[in-house]
């Protein structure tokens, strides 16, 4: 694996929040003033951008991680001790207990190394037997200590649909955006996670795959990308999966990095400007999902979350839940947002724009 630091352990001025949003919000790019991504929406009708119906419940469990990936918003890594308590869990079952949704997304980091990990799914199950729990697995989690071989019996157990990232079906690839040795572990992993039944025909099992780019462009058509990499996993590693989700990098934290460093900055940004589809912004996820940070703090989206832009209005926090408050918001937007509505769109679901 690459030893590599996290941007926050580095101390670097990526690190905080506030210099991304300088840097986002600096709209002069290749000589020419981009427009704001509220002037996008403002046409269209979608602004103030509202939520629709909140169904999905996305809580990170922390931003500790075992890989330390070139592309990671979140600047996750070994060295990040943000964990979410017992305690915090504890606010997020009475939020459950009180309110009914469709998903609960478990991510992080990588949200199996949180300690409470199994005990917070096991008492989710305990509220409600149906709900559909996303675990957002980097696979390679599976191999990297014996406590955690039995995740795919663990997973099967609780009926969890599994959503692993895999940048490419190739180890160059891979490896290049994931640290030395990922691709390897990663084909172990999903073949231990076959094996019990995952991603296999009438299992009730469901094994997705994530997909984003290696570099400064955009996601090619998701259907086309999955049919693409379903034959080669299945020729060569004998590996089957449902589903492939093809998510645009978000010019953010560690992505954010790479552009300014490789000067790919300004045409990426023009780049999503210029392919804002309507279609993709009316469906964003953010008017559908919830976002809970590590520390109980309520945000519109993942992203918005590494971004610490928390939601508009008083209820700020677990501790002060108030769904119908939470309803009616207005949704924080910012120049991060062209990367959700690009192309077919991007969401934690894959393409947005059918």
């Amino acid at each position: 694996m690459n030893p590599v630091k996290s941007l926050k352990a580095r101390k670097h001025e990526l690190g905080e929040s506030a210099f991304q949003l300088e840097v986002l919000n600096d709209r002069l790019t290749l000589g020419k003033h981009l427009p704001s991504f509220r002037e996008k929406l403002e046409p269209i009708g979608l602004f103030p951008l509202k939520p629709t119906e909140i169904d999905i419940f996305q809580v990170n469990m922390g931003k500790m991680c075992n890989q330390v990936c070139k592309h990671c918003h979140v600047d996750a890594g070994p060295d990040r001790k943000e964990i979410m308590t017992q305690e915090t869990m504890q606010l997020c079952l009475g939020v459950l207990q009180k309110h009914k949704f469709k998903t609960i997304d478990l991510t992080g980091g990588a949200p199996e190394m949180n300690p409470h990990f199994r005990w917070f799914i096991e008492q989710i199950r305990a509220i409600d037997n149906d709900i559909n729990i996303i675990v957002r697995c980097n696979l390679t989690i599976i191999l990297a200590n014996k406590k955690y071989h039995d995740l795919p019996d663990f997973f099967k157990q609780h009926r969890i649909e599994v959503a692993s990232s895999l940048p490419f079906y190739t180890a160059t690839r891979t490896d290049s955006q994931r640290g030395d040795g990922v691709f390897e572990d990663s084909i172990k992993a999903l073949q231990m996670l076959n094996a019990v039944g995952y991603g296999q025909e009438d299992s009730g099992l469901t094994l997705n795959l994530v997909y984003n780019p290696a570099g400064a462009f955009l996601p090619s058509g998701q259907a086309g990308m999955e049919k693409e990499f379903k034959r080669a996993l299945k020729a060569k590693y004998g590996i089957e999966f449902n589903h492939l989700f093809c998510i645009t990098n978000i010019p953010i934290s560690r992505f954010l990095d790479y552009l300014l460093v490789s000067g790919n900055y300004s045409e990426y940004m023009e780049k999503l400007v210029n392919s804002f589809n309507p279609t993709a912004a009316a469906n964003v996820m953010c008017r559908t999902t919830l976002s809970i940070g590590w520390d109980g703090y309520l945000y519109d989206c993942d992203f918005n979350q590494m971004l610490d832009l928390k939601v508009a209005g008083k209820a700020k926090h677990l501790r002060d839940f108030d769904m119908e408050a939470l309803t009616q918001r207005s949704i924080i937007i910012n120049q991060h947002c062209y990367g959700c509505t690009a192309g077919a769109g991007s969401s934690c679901g894959g393409e947005v724009a059918k």
